[in-house]
């Protein structure tokens, strides 16, 4: 994929994972919009990177996303694409008397409802643009389950099969529908997260993956080397294995 010149919107876009694909995709040429629940960030690192520009949203609420969608297109009439990256990411202790059904359902409001949400916002807008695509960043736990964070491992397989279904249907367009599937990487996701020594250094996997989504004809999943384990494991007949390893219960 060609990304200079192209006009690019990242949710998520203010740490992490997120930060660091808007940063790559704006020394490449391309034109940068950065989403985020937080201001201050926003505007510390449009002004650090001259042309982004930044714009505050909350994934987990409807009526926003669904503003944005038409304040976006109309201020930027040129974008035509979309990386879905901004999640959370909890654990969970379903056996807790109560259990915080809460956690639960703002994960699903994030990570699944919103980039379900703005893709049907944006979606005609999209379908009328060159070279368009839809990325979603799903996870290596979409495969094989984190235990202790259920509904994030939960929302991400879902992310990977709607991409699948939304992938077939747009198959006659010109719109690319590219799935994005991290490994453990050192973000500051979870607390711990960033200093994990088994975690993928957040450089190294924004250089692998870049390559990746530079390759042509880009694959329609973009697996760095270090989540195989996860995406093969079922086919590879080492799932209780692997899933063992991910939850050190070794099977």
């Amino acid at each position: 994929m060609n990304f200079k010149d192209q006009t690019i919107l990242v949710t998520g876009g203010t740490a992490g994972i997120g930060l660091e694909l808007a940063r790559a995709f704006h020394a490449l040429g391309g034109h940068v919009i950065i989403a985020g629940r937080r201001q201050v960030l926003l505007q510390q690192i449009t002004s650090a990177h001259p042309g982004m520009t930044g714009y505050v949203l909350d994934m987990a609420d409807a009526a926003a996303v669904a503003d944005f969608a038409k304040m976006v297109t109309a201020q930027h009439p040129a974008l035509n694409m979309v990386v879905h990256n901004a999640g959370i990411m909890q654990a969970e202790q379903l056996s807790a008397t109560p259990s915080d059904l809460q956690i639960a359902e703002d994960t699903i409001a994030t990570n699944l409802l919103g980039p379900i949400r703005l893709t049907h916002a944006l979606l005609p807008h999209m379908l009328g643009k060159p070279g368009s695509a839809i990325m979603t960043v799903s996870s290596g736990l979409a495969f094989v389950p984190l235990a202790i964070t259920p509904t994030y491992s939960a929302t991400k397989a879902a992310i990977h099969s709607w991409t699948q279904s939304l992938r077939h249907q747009l198959r006659d367009t010109g719109t690319r529908v590219i799935e994005i599937a991290p490994p453990a990487v050192q973000t500051d996701l979870m607390p711990g997260s960033r200093t994990n020594p088994n975690a993928m250094p957040l450089d190294e996997f924004i250089t692998e993956t870049m390559g990746l989504l530079q390759t042509e004809p880009t694959p329609d999943e973009v697996c760095v080397q270090r989540v195989g384990r996860l995406r093969q494991a079922e086919a590879a007949g080492t799932y209780d294995k692997v899933f063992g390893m991910v939850n050190n219960t070794p099977r």
